[in-house]
């Protein structure tokens, strides 16, 4: 039920130095309030027992028997918190005083994590009172009251949550991950999926920036979440500003940030199975048995359950929702499907390319892309042979679409009618045109190809393929008709960006008459155009037969990119598509989606070369290598399981 998501929390609370007992107050309402708000792993600045400003302080007998006491304090709180914790404080060991996050979980003192790279220049001189942790973890004794344990403390110690199969936590305090060596390096490599830091970072000109580079860049090496809890206000000003900057990462990318000087708590759904998938397929990333030989593993728990994600996912996985962004990606994708074209049209020394123009998106996007290949080369425009072949299904709009858009690129514009050579391939083949099935839908589909591929032969040119990833996902092309080109523009290219492309060439790069025409490509349902119209508009509109690509390229992107199960997709989709579809609509897309992915791999098997152009593509030489006979079962069953599990929650 939980599918790997949990909730973090970075919590700086505002302490007074050198008062441990009014700071473990501090720290505990903070743990009560961010478990009771979801949070599970809970995050403290270093030495927030303390206070780190407290300089020779530390060698007060006192101020240490002080922070024992506060360490017992939270940890008879914490037994009745559903959350592990990790709080920085002291503590003491055979005439040595290590600076340490201690890590509680309902109750129980699990493990003390020392800093290990202990700063000693500029406005740090803490190698006055403290020693750097060992790597390899020592059992020290604790004592409080009726209690008496060993405890492990080292650097080099995983925490494991038998509740989230994938929630393996691992601690560096504050300098650690700003050395040339950050123990976290080890620590995900052994198999951390979450790094947390508790830090006491001062603040000076530009070094928000830079801490958050750090933690960001950190957490994208590494594959890994990271939590990031620093001092706030509370701590000495003497010297020293701290601006209690928390910050959360997952794999490179920023989830939460506090404001400096506020002393905030911000808190952030780290997906820790997301992270396991990028470990599992990026084999630059070690496996961590070689990297674990000194490192001991601690279990802990937390109650089991369904946590609640902070905002939906995008409904647009593929296209980025802020303009600026997805403006550049058009441009970058535009630039990486010429290039592709120009490559291969260089090579063979073809300076004609032959292109069926339908006046759908695809076509429309393979047109403006061999345009600029061709602008490039340096090669006349009236070397694209845009071909329309109307047949029983195309409409008036479509193709003066088609038409207008190849006059306006300076393309040669052709028209070959295909009625009577379908027909007379009917007639051979013994199909009556009155019965409107698969036959009569492919026999036009491989009619066209024949067209093109023959045009191509007569003018030693290349058909340029026009269909897309999420037409290739679902299998919905024409095997050896539109399946089949020399070379694919759009096969690493989902639908969903593509009219986003199509858009943004309309309104950059096209002349008022092109860019009229694009804006009405985009406005017609998407169509193959081989049934007869009704009434001379569309019949056969794809979305009412596989279902709605926006939901398609979603269950796409979750599946390929990340590894999901249909049942985590399925969660994302009702958050992502809420007030959209409803959940029985997106269960039955999403079983068409795997049923059609599963049985039509045999198309995928065989594509024409293509370029890919983002993370996720389905090229059978590159990224998705898959038996085309390969069983579907275990996938539509759990589907079908979602459907019974919530009948009987209704009923």
């Amino acid at each position: 039920m939980n599918h790997g998501f949990i909730k973090v929390a970075a919590i700086t609370p505002k302490i007074r130095v050198a008062d441990p007992l009014y700071n473990a107050e501090q720290v505990i309402a903070a743990m009560r309030e961010a478990a009771g708000n979801g949070s599970r792993v809970l995050v403290f600045p270093e030495l927030v027992l303390t206070g780190y400003t407290c300089g020779d302080l530390f060698l007060q007998q006192l101020l240490l028997e002080q922070a024992e006491e506060a360490l017992y304090q939270v940890l008879r709180a914490s037994k009745e918190l559903n959350a592990i914790s990790f709080i920085g404080t002291v503590w003491r060991d055979h005439g040595c005083l290590y600076n340490v996050l201690a890590v509680v979980n309902r109750g129980n003192l699990i493990g003390l994590i020392p800093k290990k790279n202990i700063p000693n220049y500029g406005e740090f001189y803490e190698k006055r009172h403290f020693e750097p942790g060992p790597d390899a973890a020592i059992l020290v004794p604790f004592r409080h009251e009726e209690e008496h344990y060993m405890v492990p403390l080292g650097t080099d110690i995983l925490f494991t949550c038998g509740e989230v199969q994938n929630l393996v936590l691992a601690a560096e305090v504050c300098e650690d991950v700003w050395a040339p060596m950050p123990p976290s390096i080890r620590h995900a490599l052994a198999g951390a999926t979450v790094i947390v830091n508790g830090s006491a970072s001062d603040e000076a000109i530009g070094k928000g920036v830079y801490r958050r580079d750090l933690v960001t860049g950190q957490s994208g090496r590494l594959l890994c979440g990271y939590v990031y809890a620093s001092a706030g206000e509370g701590e000495s000003s003497t010297d020293l500003v701290f601006g209690g900057h928390n910050l959360i990462a997952e794999n490179g990318s920023l989830l939460a940030e506090s404001r400096r000087f506020q002393n905030e708590t911000v808190t952030a759904v780290i997906d820790v199975d997301k992270l396991e998938s990028e470990r599992r397929r990026n084999t630059s990333f070690p496996s961590g048995r070689t990297a674990e030989t000194t490192y001991i593993r601690i279990p802990f728990h937390i109650q089991q359950e369904l946590t609640a994600l902070p905002q939906p996912p995008s409904r647009t996985p593929f296209v980025p929702t802020d303009k600026k962004n997805r403006e550049e990606r058009c441009e970058e994708i535009l630039s990486i499907q010429e290039m592709g074209l120009k490559k291969r049209l260089e090579h063979t020394g073809c300076r004609h390319a032959v292109i069926g123009i339908s006046g759908g998106l695809d076509s429309t996007l393979a047109l403006l892309v061999t345009v600029k290949a061709f602008d490039d080369l340096g090669l006349p425009r009236n070397g694209i042979h845009a071909i329309t072949m109307p047949c029983f299904g195309t409409t008036d709009r479509t193709y003066k679409n088609a038409c207008i858009m190849a006059q306006a690129v300076g393309a040669s514009l052709q028209e070959i009618p295909i009625r009577d050579a379908v027909r007379t391939h009917f007639r051979d083949i013994g199909h009556d045109e009155s019965v409107h099935d698969v036959t009569y839908e492919n026999g036009q589909a491989r009619e066209r190809t024949q067209v093109l591929m023959d045009v191509a032969n007569q003018i030693d040119g290349m058909v340029i393929g026009t269909g897309d990833m999420s037409e290739l996902a679902l299998g919905w092309a024409t095997y050896n008709g539109d399946h089949m080109a020399m070379y694919g523009v759009n096969a690493g290219v989902p639908k969903t960006l593509v009219r986003h492309l199509v858009h943004y060439y309309a309104e950059t790069s096209a002349s008022k008459e092109l860019a009229a025409a694009l804006f009405d490509v985009l406005d017609t349902p998407v169509s193959p155009e081989l049934l007869p119209p009704e009434e001379g508009k569309i019949s056969q509109k794809t979305e009412d037969l596989v279902g709605p690509y926006e939901l398609h390229d979603f269950f796409l992107y979750y599946m390929l990119r990340y590894g999901f199960a249909p049942d985590k997709i399925y969660r994302l989709a009702l958050l992502a598509f809420d007030g959209s579809y409803e959940p029985i609509v997106i269960r039955k897309w999403l079983y068409t989606f795997y049923r059609r992915f599963f049985s039509q791999q045999f198309k995928r098997s065989c594509l024409p070369d293509g370029p890919k152009v983002g993370s996720v593509a389905i090229s059978p030489r590159g990224d998705w290598r898959m038996p085309s006979d390969a069983s579907g079962r275990i996938w539509l069953e759990q589907i079908r399981a979602i459907d019974e599990i919530e009948k009987s929650f209704e009923q």
